[in-house]
């Protein structure tokens, strides 16, 4: 054995605590440090040809690029929609790296059985039926390819296709019908085959992200009966605005679609009783999209799919390799998503659903919400600033004179981040609330932070 694996091995209990102590002064200082500045990179350095062992791993880790890492998982990072780590997820992705299960199988492990609890719990949290099938994968955009490829596969049954067979090509022309569909959905129609052409945008509502339902059933009605797929938002990327779901998976009735949900992370309004109702419908989908590491604050990467039917979903992700056997009544992972190899994501989701349950999430979810009306309330109040949309949920989008400059500033300050959009045609900022430790006294950090910049 390497002489430094050999000592490493011996002193494990040591390092481990060493490991420890600088996770506790990073978490310690996590709110005074730099949300998210220009670090200055390291000139890369040559492959080592002899190691330091993890103890000197870990000092040069610690001095050469742990400064320069953003403060993300801290209360006043208001990017993307970024969550942290509960300590319970946290401790629970410790313990995924310790036992380094394949989450792909259910062979000789309990790992497969616990992702089914989890994902079990989240359906139920989500107000999905049992008809629902679900696995975990990387991310959101991870989570909607799933869904519109089982989406391609039911287009393929309809058509008397078998699209995992024979390929995209046999489909033919293929209609998306969306709103305000995410980059990721268009992301997705590249890769699927389907094409980002195939993407028709649909009239929304005047001064909304939302979906115009009549203007849907007119581009629905002009498919002169092809079956095509449907992409609905619950919880847009700017503004958090929600399709009426219902309306929507109503016009089935008429037309035939697949029903495609990105929830990604707009799908935890069922936690808060005042916007549950934004949500009403969500069950009536075919496929639904929901990420984890958004607001259920648990680490990067991971997110959950869910959909009715798992028989196309098999067919589009069965492996075929004889030692890793065939799907059965309760298939193995391998044969649900597009990994083969698999992490256990499910265990750091099992640790802070159980650590805190529905209520604690639920906790978190109105608590943040209510950080975000706070901040347009006050942002509302500064000249020169504009809110473009009402503060619906997590997410306020405003815009400002100069929001490069504004970008830049708010930045270099430390204080916080936000990311830059574009909204309806305009230039704009959004701050995104999804942290669990963010409390009133961030808000006030950073609307000053946000006061000096304008």
């Amino acid at each position: 054995m390497d002489r430094f694996l050999a000592d490493d091995l011996a002193d494990l209990p040591g390092l481990l605590q060493a490991t420890r102590d600088e996770a506790v002064r990073v978490l310690a200082g996590l709110a005074d440090r730099p949300v998210a500045a220009a670090p200055a990179v390291p000139a890369p350095a040559p492959l080592p040809e002899r190691g330091v062992g993890t103890a000197g791993a870990l000092e040069i880790f610690s001095e050469r690029w742990a400064p320069g890492f953003s403060g993300s998982a801290g209360p006043r990072y208001l990017g993307f929609v970024t969550g942290g780590a509960t300590p319970a997820a946290l401790a629970g992705d410790w313990l995924t790296g310790t036992f380094d299960q394949n989450g792909s199988n259910r062979t000789g492990s309990s790992a497969g059985a616990l992702e089914d609890e989890t994902v079990g719990w989240l359906r139920e949290m989500f107000g999905l039926t049992p008809a629902f099938g679900g696995a975990f994968v990387s991310g959101a955009t991870q989570s909607n390819l799933v869904g519109l490829a089982i989406a391609r596969q039911w287009l393929g049954e309809q058509r008397g296709v078998d699209v995992a067979e024979q390929g995209a090509a046999a489909l033919g022309p293929v209609t998306v019908l969306s709103g305000s569909a995410h980059s990721s959905v268009v992301k997705a129609l590249a890769v699927l085959g389907l094409g980002r052409g195939s993407l028709q945008p649909v009239p929304t509502l005047p001064g909304r992200e939302a979906v115009d339902v009549r203007a849907l059933e007119e581009a629905l009605a002009a498919q002169d009966g092809r079956p095509v797929i449907v992409v609905a938002n619950a919880g847009t990327v700017n503004t958090v605005d929600f399709d009426d779901l219902r309306a929507v998976a109503a016009l089935r009735e008429r037309y035939p679609f697949w029903l495609h949900v990105d929830a990604a992370f707009g799908g935890f309004a069922a936690l808060s009783p005042a916007h549950a109702h934004l949500v009403d419908g969500l069950s009536d989908a075919d496929s639904v999209c929901v990420d984890l590491h958004k607001w259920l604050n648990v680490p990067y990467d991971a997110a959950v799919q869910f959909t009715r039917r798992r028989d196309l979903q098999i067919a589009v992700f069965r492996n075929t390799a004889p030692y890793l056997g065939v799907p059965e009544d309760n298939p193995d992972f391998v044969h649900l998503t597009p990994e083969n190899s698999r992490r256990l994501r499910a265990l750091a989701s099992w640790f802070t659903l159980t650590a805190y349950g529905r209520e604690g999430h639920a906790e978190i979810v109105t608590r943040t919400t209510a950080a975000a009306h706070r901040l347009g309330d006050l942002l509302a109040t500064l000249p020169g600033v504009r809110l473009l949309a009402p503060v619906r949920l997590n997410v306020v989008c405003f815009s400002v004179p100069d929001v490069p400059a504004t970008v830049q500033a708010v930045a270099d300050s430390g204080e916080t981040f936000l990311t830059p959009t574009v909204y309806q045609g305009a230039p704009a900022l959004r701050a995104a609330f999804s942290n669990w430790r963010t409390a009133d006294t961030d808000v006030d950090r950073i609307f000053e932070a946000l006061r000096r910049a304008v």
